[in-house]
């Protein structure tokens, strides 16, 4: 389980590395996302607290990146956090999430992104529920849920 001086850890020292890589020109990722996704996952953006789609479902699955499709969280470890984003407190593995200190807008935060592909995600903060006490306080537009299928034919 990650903690806080793990993260702090990975943001001097450097990240955990990725299974795999995925890079493509600004061009072909504007084409690929919507005008709201590219400003926010590429241009590091942010959604209007409490307006994104993915805020209030909990429907179980995996949250995969938007832009590559690499598995970010699962379902079982979302939580409300009332923040207006949707909050997890672990990533599915310690190496699909990368986190960089962010000196933005005056204040300093630790930013998270897919590890695979560097798109922006949001930023963790070690204000979360235990164990772990982090949240990770994610974007909707950067994400997809992908909803586990049942057995129910």
């Amino acid at each position: 389980m990650l903690t806080w001086k793990d993260v702090i850890s990975f943001s001097v020292k450097g990240n955990p590395t990725p299974d795999k890589r995925v890079e493509k020109s600004e061009a072909i990722w504007q084409a690929q996302l919507t005008p709201e996704q590219f400003r926010i996952t590429r241009q590091k953006g942010t959604e209007r607290a409490h307006s994104g789609d993915l805020c209030s479902i909990y429907d179980e699955g995996q949250y995969n990146c938007i832009c590559c499709n690499t598995p970010l969280f699962d379902s079982t470890i979302k939580f409300s956090s009332g923040s207006g984003w949707p909050s997890f407190t672990q990533p599915i593995k310690e190496n699909a999430i990368k986190y960089e200190r962010d000196a933005s807008f005056g204040m300093v935060r630790v930013e998270v992104m897919c590890n695979t592909c560097d798109a922006h995600l949001g930023h963790i903060f070690p204000d979360g529920p235990e164990p772990s006490g982090l949240r990770y306080c994610i974007n909707s537009e950067s994400m997809q849920l992908e909803k586990e299928m049942t057995n129910d034919n």
